[in-house]
């Protein structure tokens, strides 16, 4: 598991645990070895409640881009079945940035989608650090108009910095095929939830987010423009990300109260990726009571409730 800087106290005892427990378990241990591994448990269980408990905005954008966090692929795995993946935009060519296609959702037919993440330093490349080309959110579009043509619903999962900004993204239509999703999503008389599982980044993210339902794992963040960039611009200084993403208001909790998300799914202590398969459960149990309300309404009713939900946010002033 790869460990942050503010990690290493903790997986240092975990390390130290690790090495007791199996001093304890050879034929003839000392049998204080056990009361010093009791010790050390309940040290590092101290440890790890202080760590987390009062995370600054910085450490939770950290831990929203930590590399062993559950991603698309990891929630389809876990929480779909009879998945079957569709590739290609049908115009120029696959992009591995978003993967999606048909499933089954506690037995219900869906139509799933969401960016891509890669496992390690190939991968990541292969995939782009999940940000996608403009055949990306072609391929989206081309799976958000099979949810409409079968009645099944949507369920988008968000993990990206943004959609990719190089010049051949830009010459393909970067901001029409984000556009055009955005336009298709609005329209859709069938269910849609979105789950930020990490990074939910500019309108890269917001492509697969114009959803009845956004739902948030506890550290994810959601903002229109990384840190970084947002340093950048305002300072012209990357190094001033942590005040950026503290005046930005990007964690869960802040967009929550905002109104940008319906719900902060709560993460297990130290972060989804000390124990995947408890935080994509908590997400099953979000994502599954959302979808059951939403699938006794009717696509008119589904449309509007998409609609008034997003002339709903932000604040202003009549001039």
């Amino acid at each position: 598991m790869a460990t942050l800087d503010f990690e290493r106290p903790l997986r240092d005892l975990e390390q130290r645990i690790d090495a007791l427990r199996a001093e304890v378990c050879r034929p003839g241990a000392d049998e204080g070895l056990s009361d010093e591994l009791e010790r050390v448990e309940a040290a590092a269980r101290r440890l790890e409640e202080n760590l987390f408990g009062d995370l600054g905005v910085w450490a939770r954008v950290r831990l929203s881009r930590h590399p062993d966090r559950p991603n698309t692929l990891d929630a389809i795995g876990a929480l779909m079945t009879d998945f079957v993946e569709l590739r290609g935009d049908r115009a120029f060519r696959d992009d591995p940035a978003i993967v999606g296609g048909l499933a089954r959702y506690r037995g219900r037919a869906v139509v799933v989608l969401g960016q891509q993440k890669g496992r390690g330093v190939r991968d990541n490349v292969r995939r782009n650090f999940g940000m996608a080309h403009p055949e990306g959110y072609r391929k989206a579009l081309r799976l958000m108009d099979l949810a409409q043509r079968f009645h099944r619903p949507l369920v988008t999962f968000v993990d990206t910095p943004g959609a990719f900004p190089g010049l051949g993204a830009e010459e393909r239509g970067q901001s029409e095929a984000i556009g055009r999703c955005l336009e298709r999503m609005a329209s859709l008389r069938v269910p849609v939830v979105a789950t930020v599982l990490g990074e939910g980044g500019s309108g890269g993210a917001l492509a697969l987010a114009a959803a009845n339902r956004v739902l948030m794992l506890e550290h994810a963040t959601y903002a229109v423009i990384t840190p970084e960039g947002c340093a950048s611009i305002l300072w012209k200084d990357g190094s001033r990300a942590p005040e950026a993403a503290r005046a930005m208001r990007m964690t869960a909790a802040e967009v929550f109260t905002a109104g940008v998300a319906d719900e902060v799914v709560a993460e297990p202590v130290g972060g989804a990726h000390r124990d995947p398969a408890e935080a994509l459960r908590r997400v099953d149990e979000a994502l599954g009571r959302h979808l059951e309300t939403l699938a006794a309404w009717d696509g008119d009713r589904l449309r509007e409730d998409r609609y008034q939900r997003f002339r709903a946010l932000g604040e202003y002033q009549d001039g």
